[in-house]
């Protein structure tokens, strides 16, 4: 392979544009055509920056000539290497590109005011990779007439002279119309459209969002605005909650008074003050544990499946519910019976128990 060094009349700037622009020896120069490669060495310098201006085409014919001269190559038959093409600047393509169907970007507001998902929107597909009829931009515009006429097709002014008009057709038998009967009588009574109320009431739509009218009036930013998804057991969950509370004071209730029934009646004379209605707060706390059980043990996330009333030793989550002191479960707890909604102490998802 012949070095492009040994060409003269090429510098070192003008060999760095060469090599940057696929030709790296005096045989793959050999090939290439006048006007191609410059253009394409102009078009390398104003990206790369390597010397003050492009060769011209004067070099570089001259460059190309001692090229085929070492290398052998005869003038006319060397073949000309493929140069990048634009089809943009072909007229077909230009106006493909104005027929092809365009995709609208829509505002994010407008999907959240209609309740639209990703999955809804359909993709967009490249005129690459779309296979079948597709539906372009077509105008099509006819010329005005002259002095008023109707436009009039080529081809039906050459058959005018061809074609012979048929002779009128009798007249037919007059239509009875007292026989024919009405449509709705046949299909019968029309179907009713689906309400707003029925809309409203919607399973999906309902599970997504509340309804229009629970937080009419409300401020977003308060905590009266209910929010989140609808739990599948709203009553269960409440139930719950309140069990869950009653279960906390009666729990240290329940052990104090046994204690102090249990000190009177070992020393009278110290404990006598104590009265005997106080045994049944202990007496209580079975039936409170049975209840406890089945709806407080039992209440959990529609989104993660975890315990809400069970104490667990874990981390939580950043937006749960939470007052010093007092730990996650009892806020949690006056959370969801005051303002009928409630964030999960582990993924902090908003869920509603009202719809």
């Amino acid at each position: 392979m012949t070095n492009l060094s040994s060409i003269p009349g090429i510098g070192k700037s003008s060999l760095e544009l060469l090599e940057a622009a696929g030709f790296p020896d005096a045989e793959s120069l050999a090939k290439a055509g006048v006007d191609e490669l410059a253009k394409e060495l102009e078009r390398a310098n104003t990206i790369l920056q390597i010397a003050k201006k492009a060769p011209g085409r004067s070099n570089v014919e001259k460059w190309i000539s001692s090229a085929r001269e070492l290398t052998g190559a005869p003038e006319d038959n060397a073949p000309k290497v493929a140069m990048p093409v634009n089809y943009e600047d072909s007229a077909s393509v230009v106006k493909m590109l104005n027929d092809a169907p365009f995709a609208i970007p829509l505002p994010a507001k407008l999907l959240v005011d209609h309740q639209l998902g990703v999955g809804d929107i359909p993709p967009g597909i490249l005129l690459n990779r779309y296979s079948g009829d597709l539906e372009v931009r077509v105008e099509d515009r006819v010329p005005a007439p002259k002095h008023g006429r109707p436009s009039v097709p080529s081809s039906s002014v050459r058959m005018a002279d061809s074609v012979r008009m048929a002779e009128p057709a009798p007249s037919r038998l007059e239509i009875d119309t007292s026989r024919i009967k009405p449509i709705d009588a046949l299909s019968g009574p029309a179907p009713r459209t689906k309400t707003t109320k029925a809309m409203e009431d919607d399973r999906v739509a309902l599970i997504r969002a509340p309804r229009v009218g629970t937080n009419k009036g409300r401020n977003p930013n308060s905590r009266l605005y209910i929010r989140g998804v609808l739990h599948s057991h709203p009553i269960s969950i409440a139930i719950g909650a309140l069990i869950t509370l009653v279960l906390m004071v009666m729990l240290p209730t329940g052990i104090i008074s046994a204690a102090l029934l249990l000190f009177s009646s070992e020393m009278p004379e110290k404990f006598g003050w104590v009265p005997k209605w106080l045994l049944v707060f202990p007496l209580a706390l079975p039936v409170l544990g049975l209840i406890y059980l089945i709806w407080g043990a039992r209440g959990s996330c529609r989104i993660c499946g975890q315990k809400l009333f069970v104490p667990r030793m874990c981390l939580k989550n950043t937006k749960a519910h939470h007052i010093r002191g007092l730990g996650h479960i009892v806020p949690l707890c006056f959370h969801i019976l005051l303002f009928k909604w409630f964030r999960c102490t582990y993924c902090g998802t908003p869920v509603r128990l009202k719809k």
